[in-house]
């Protein structure tokens, strides 16, 4: 069978590396609502491959890929004073699992990063699901 790739958009491609989901990270925090952002300003995202093996174990997943993103530290709610030697809250998206999420689904990659983003990030205002969805919608008509 003699067929040619007439796309030529996937031939040289490789799978989105860290740095590109960093930067759709990047991209989606930048058309959520200002007042949003601001205060969320003190939250680090960073981009892992898989969750390490003490948040594997403590969440008791049955595969690395059974977690797309999460949340670590206290959210706004809880935090009445910063404790000493109290890290930064952060937000952790997961390359891999995010990307075998896309594998299987109808969604662009950077409607999926954008998502959990606004999920995690809702984890740190302790929002609804239903405040979550509407700050996504936003997001979403901004972009």
């Amino acid at each position: 069978m003699d067929r040619v790739d007439e796309t030529g958009e996937w031939r040289d491609q490789f799978s989105p590396s860290i740095g590109v989901l960093e930067s759709l990270a990047i991209e989606a925090y930048s058309h959520l609502p200002e007042e949003f952002r601001r205060l969320a300003s003190d939250l680090v995202i960073e981009i892992a491959e898989f969750p390490d093996d003490e948040i594997f174990e403590d969440m008791a997943l049955e595969t690395p890929f059974d977690l797309l993103g999460l949340f670590e530290g206290r959210g706004l709610g809880e935090r009445f004073s910063m404790e000493t030697g109290e890290m930064p809250n952060r937000i952790m998206l997961y390359r891999r699992p995010i990307l075998d999420y896309w594998a299987e689904n109808n969604e662009t990659l950077g409607d999926i990063v954008t998502h959990v983003l606004i999920h995690e990030i809702g984890h740190h205002f302790g929002l609804s699901d239903d405040a979550m969805q509407a700050i996504e919608d936003s997001a979403e008509a901004a972009s």
